[in-house]
């Protein structure tokens, strides 16, 4: 059975590395721009709610992570599925990328204002503390995002704004 799973998940690894550069075009592309917003974030947090927190669509080509924040104007609990890079130590960056349109994502507005959330990863609930990046540690974060996933820097140039970078650290 071990050697079942192993081997499926090694399928499933290969099949995630071939089919990234294809995501990565798609995800690029003003026509996903436009829909993915409507589509994606919801699919996600159902997905999400039926694995028991264990799965996000996106996860198969990057980690990725629910984010819950407190909502700037209604103050009431608001989920986003976010693409994410784990760090050493149990933190987390996320960009504030909003597929690439010209304004910044709720859950950024939300961060700002309270920057207490909560970051479900792989089925972990972790309470966490979120801080912008700016200066030096934005640029040293946004090298290795970019290089991560390059689509961040095309996101940059197509929404005319410097897109924001968060540290989620567990509180």
């Amino acid at each position: 059975m071990v050697d079942q799973q192993q081997s499926s998940g090694g399928v499933r690894a290969r099949v995630s590395t071939a089919l990234r550069p294809f995501f990565q075009w798609l995800a690029g592309t003003k026509g996903f721009a436009k829909i993915a917003p409507r589509i994606v974030p919801p699919l996600d947090r159902l997905i999400n709610r039926m694995t028991g927190g264990r799965v996000l669509m996106g996860d198969q080509m990057i980690p990725h992570l629910l984010l819950t924040t407190t909502g700037s104007k209604s103050g009431q609990p608001r989920e986003s599925p976010l693409a994410c890079l784990p760090e050493e130590g149990g933190t987390f960056l996320v960009v504030g990328s909003n597929f690439g349109r010209d304004h910044h994502p709720a859950w950024s507005g939300n961060l700002l204002k309270t920057p207490q959330a909560t970051v479900r990863f792989r089925g972990h609930v972790v309470p966490v503390t979120a801080t912008l990046l700016a200066g030096a540690d934005r640029e040293q974060a946004w090298r290795i995002l970019v290089g991560f996933w390059p689509l961040y820097q095309g996101y940059t140039e197509r929404s005319g704004r410097e897109l924001r970078v968060f540290r989620l650290s567990p509180r």
